[in-house]
């Protein structure tokens, strides 16, 4: 068995250990163990914990203040908010804290595909039966593409940093945000699209693992149609050996001891969202938090029944009905689109068996009734634990 001390040899290549003394009615000398990372100093945090930008709900403007008043990095999940609500929600932001913070958008194009609407809409007619809302005709949607209106409100507001899920920004948005100094991050789920996202210009990479709950960050799903699935444990350190900027591993981490793991395999920070959708400051309806907390790591599932974009979330009533009927989703936005009023309706009344309860493996290490900050700070004492 290995000790902590030569556990903490390994990672001393990522963290920077400082040694004080602390004074306490008798001089006595204590091991300060502070993990500051490149990630850190970049980034200009103290701890090298980054918020998912959990788009949809449980993303507020509390949650993303607490989590960098807290000393790691907020960010508002604004892939579905219109750009004068992502204003908005900023100014807010600013009101709260002085820290740095994201904001994360979805990079792509609204390019519906309604070629087998009546399809669909005749399968999701029987779930809102269900839950005795309208039918939904027979026509087409169209999805509000808003993203380069939003990318240019978070370039105008200057965000210090700008994180992407499906992809990069593209290379004149790239350039905008570099030329405002911003941070730019991208969500990745191979080590090719670690690479790609080297290349255009990225600060840092998210290493998504399979055990991540929400969206699979896979670039091109027509190659992966489930997203590709790595496990964390495989993915970093493969992501690690073949670019040069930091690498925050995602999947999974729920405490202290995925912390130590993630910095083990040589990610200079982690990304956590599953551990902050149960805390004071999360958006997360009641019904889903509970969901959450009756969970175990065998409750979560990958389906495209709500979004038509692979996503991990815990299985429940609607994922079951739409897989036994055998239909394939539209595309995403378009299937996501379709089913916002299935989503909208079982939130107002409570019903979980038809939200979409977005969430990663890890669900029997949460807690209720903790705030944000409590979590930073827990999941900091626990690592440094670790070494004591």
């Amino acid at each position: 068995m290995h000790s902590s001390r030569s556990i903490w040899g390994k990672i001393t290549n990522y963290v920077n250990i400082k040694i004080g003394k602390s004074i306490h009615g008798e001089e006595n000398e204590r091991l300060k163990i502070e993990f500051e990372t490149e990630l850190c100093r970049r980034f200009h945090i103290r701890y090298p914990i980054f918020l998912a930008g959990m788009a949809g709900g449980p993303s507020t403007v509390k949650l993303t203040a607490s989590v960098s008043n807290a000393g790691g990095l907020g960010t508002l999940g604004a892939a579905y908010m219109e750009p004068a609500a992502i204003r908005e929600a900023i100014c807010e932001i600013r009101k709260l804290t002085d820290a740095p913070f994201g904001v994360n958008l979805f990079v792509v194009h609204a390019s519906d595909d309604n070629s087998r609407i009546v399809e669909v809409q005749r399968e999701l007619n029987q779930i809102r039966d269900v839950l005795g809302i309208s039918h939904a005709d027979k026509e087409g949607v169209t999805s509000p593409d808003l993203f380069e209106k939003q990318f240019a409100v978070v370039l105008e507001e200057k965000v210090p940093v700008i994180s992407t899920a499906f992809g990069v920004l593209p290379e004149p948005l790239m350039q905008q945000a570099k030329l405002a100094g911003m941070q730019v991050v991208a969500m990745v789920t191979t080590v090719q699209e670690a690479i790609l996202a080297q290349q255009a210009g990225c600060d840092a990479v998210v290493a998504q693992g399979s055990e991540a709950g929400g969206h699979r960050g896979t670039f091109d799903i027509s190659i992966h149609p489930m997203g590709a699935n790595v496990g964390t444990f495989a993915l970093v350190p493969q992501i690690v050996d073949r670019v040069t900027i930091p690498v925050i591993a995602a999947g999974g981490i729920m405490d202290g001891r995925g912390l130590v793991a993630a910095l083990a395999l040589g990610a200079q920070g982690v990304q956590m969202g599953t551990r902050f959708l149960t805390a004071i400051e999360s958006g997360a309806h009641v019904s889903y938090q509970q969901a959450l907390l009756e969970s175990t790591e065998e409750s979560t599932v990958l389906t495209k029944a709500f979004s038509g974009r692979p996503a991990r979330g815990i299985g429940n009533e609607f994922i079951r009905k739409w897989d036994a009927s055998g239909i394939d989703p539209l595309p995403f936005p378009t299937h996501n689109t379709l089913t916002r009023d299935i989503r909208n309706a079982a939130a107002i009344q409570k019903n979980a068996d038809y939200m979409s309860l977005w969430a990663g493996q890890g669900t029997r290490m949460l807690t209720s009734g903790q705030h944000a900050a409590d979590i930073v700070a827990q999941t900091m004492q626990q690592a440094l634990s670790i070494f004591s």
